[in-house]
């Protein structure tokens, strides 16, 4: 079903045989992005939450400043990278490049900063450039993937929560002063103590914390529950397997750069991963970037992922509306 908004830009639920994302596409050239987002804020926002995700395509958006134009039509709250868990450079305020992991290497399916106690509603990506082969962007529907895991096993993920330790070791990891944009020892225990971590300081240049939450959350606006966590994602085991053998083989467990447990401590079982593997690959749909698009994700509804790729890829991104773990019931 295609719904004409208005004589230049169609609205398309449903597009290629797929519902996520939902397609809005400008049908002559030159369309004014952040002017057609600021007239129809609350269409895009309902399309967002009830789709999951919509891709704003054929509008004439060339770069970070654009980007950040149509950032600001979005939403009035433009968020910094905080408690930083992966490798980003700022280009310019509140746009970020996308992970940069070697461009072999995929990462897997998660909702963005899932294991703080403050997090983005809204993840936003624009394809400068888009990669020669592979380098799409998969996305997954939080609350399918819920509801395809057993209910035992949703249950005792809410009972216990799910514990995510981490070391921030230099030539390892992210180092502690990276990940939380200081250097100074006493803000990152003023962080963990507003944030609900508990730190432990190795050495001077190791920090280890510990840190336990929800698994499902439900949206603040639709209410509806969802799979919402990086249980799988900064798992061991989610690693390549090489890495994760070297890992292990060089590291006494406690000190790995990522794990997660469940909420108690007790290790999350095989065949439980497993079961979480089968039901992300279910639900992970995707589409080739074409340069200009802007995709819109509802994080506490959609994961999102990267595939391998080939060729100069520069995708840009930028995320907004933060909101506390303390306004949203687990």
């Amino acid at each position: 079903m295609t719904i004409e908004v208005h004589d230049a830009v169609a609205v398309s639920p449903v597009w290629e045989g797929r519902s996520l994302p939902a397609l809005v596409r400008c049908e002559s050239p030159g369309g004014a992005l952040p002017a057609w987002v600021s007239a129809h804020r609350d269409e895009v926002d309902a399309l967002a939450r009830k789709a999951g995700a919509v891709l704003l395509r054929g509008f004439d958006v060339r770069g970070a400043q654009d980007f950040r134009a149509v950032m600001d039509a979005l939403s009035p709250q433009v968020l910094a990278y905080g408690e930083r868990s992966s490798p980003r450079s700022q280009v310019s305020d509140g746009v970020y490049t996308s992970t940069e992991y070697p461009a072999d290497q995929p990462i897997l399916l998660h909702n963005e900063q899932s294991y703080t106690a403050k997090w983005p509603t809204r993840i936003v990506f624009f394809c400068e450039r888009a990669a020669t082969e592979g380098g799409r962007t998969p996305l997954a529907d939080s609350r399918r993937i819920l509801a395809r895991l057993r209910p035992e096993t949703v249950d005792r993920f809410e009972r216990l929560g799910v514990r995510y330790v981490r070391n921030y070791l230099p030539g390892i990891s992210l180092r502690w002063q990276e990940a939380f944009q200081t250097d100074r020892v006493e803000d990152v225990a003023a962080y963990c103590a507003r944030a609900d971590i508990t730190p432990e300081w190795v050495d001077e240049d190791h920090l280890r914390t510990v840190q336990v939450r929800p698994a499902v959350r439900r949206h603040p606006v639709t209410g509806e529950r969802s799979w919402f966590n990086h249980a799988l994602f900064f798992h061991v085991t989610s690693l390549d397997p090489e890495v994760s053998a070297g890992l292990l083989e060089a590291l006494d467990e406690e000190d790995l750069p990522y794990n997660t447990y469940y909420g108690d401590g007790s290790p999350i079982e095989s065949e439980t991963l497993a079961e979480l593997r089968e039901a992300y690959a279910a639900e992970t749909t995707g589409f080739d970037w074409q340069p200009g698009d802007v995709l819109v994700v509802e994080n506490m509804l959609v994961a999102h992922a990267r595939e391998p790729f080939v060729g100069p890829r520069r995708i840009l991104t930028a995320m907004a509306d933060a909101i506390d773990a303390g306004e949203v019931p687990a």
